[in-house]
C-alpha cells in the first residue's frame, strides 16, 4: 500500500447536525411533547450520521492500481498525475472541466489530484479526485507509475 486516505465529513458538519437535532428536540418537544421531541431528535441525528457515513470515501494506491471508492483503475492505464492546488481544482472542476471526466469531489475538500487516463478504448480523459493530501497522493501514484515495467514509465507528467 503506497497511499491510503479515508475521507470523512469534517467535525463541524457533525456539530451542525447535532445542533439541528437539538433544534428538532426543542421544536417538536414544545409542540407535541418531549417524547416526540426526543424521538425526532434521535431520528434526525441518526439520519445525518447515516448520510455522513455513506458519503465517506476511501482512496488507496497500490503498485498495481488506484482505488477511489468502488472505482478502480490499473496503473497501466494511468498516463500521468498532477497535484492541484485550490485555484487549479476550482478551474478543473468548473469552467475547464471536461464533461466526460470522472469526478470524485466533496464540498469540504478544496484540493484534488488529476489522473490522466491513457486508454484509447476509454472515453474518460481524466479522473479528478478530491483529497486533503494532494501532494502525497500524487507522489504515491508517481511512485507506482515509476515502478511499472516497460517504456511507458517515462510518461509521468508532474
Amino acid at each position: 500500500m503506497l497511499f491510503r486516505e479515508r475521507l470523512w465529513v469534517p467535525v463541524t458538519w457533525w456539530v451542525l447536525s447535532g445542533l439541528f437535532a437539538l433544534s428538532m428536540l426543542l421544536a417538536f418537544g414544545l409542540y407535541l411533547g418531549w417524547i416526540w421531541g426526543m424521538a425526532v431528535c434521535a431520528a434526525s441525528f441518526l439520519i445525518a450520521g447515516a448520510a455522513f457515513r455513506a458519503s465517506a470515501i476511501s482512496i488507496a494506491v497500490t503498485d498495481s492500481e488506484v482505488r477511489v471508492g468502488r472505482a478502480r483503475i490499473e496503473i497501466g492505464y494511468v498516463g500521468g498525475c498532477t497535484a492541484l492546488d485550490v485555484a487549479q481544482t476550482r478551474r478543473r472542476s468548473g469552467p475547464e472541466a471536461d464533461a466526460r471526466a470522472y469526478l470524485v469531489l466533496r464540498p469540504y475538500l478544496s484540493t484534488a489530484v488529476e489522473l490522466t487516463v491513457d486508454d484509447a478504448a476509454d472515453p474518460t480523459p481524466y479522473w479528478l479526485v478530491g483529497t486533503r493530501r494532494p501532494v502525497q497522493l500524487a507522489a504515491a501514484v508517481s511512485a507506482a507509475l515509476g515502478a511499472r515495467p516497460g517504456p511507458e514509465s517515462t510518461r509521468l507528467t508532474q
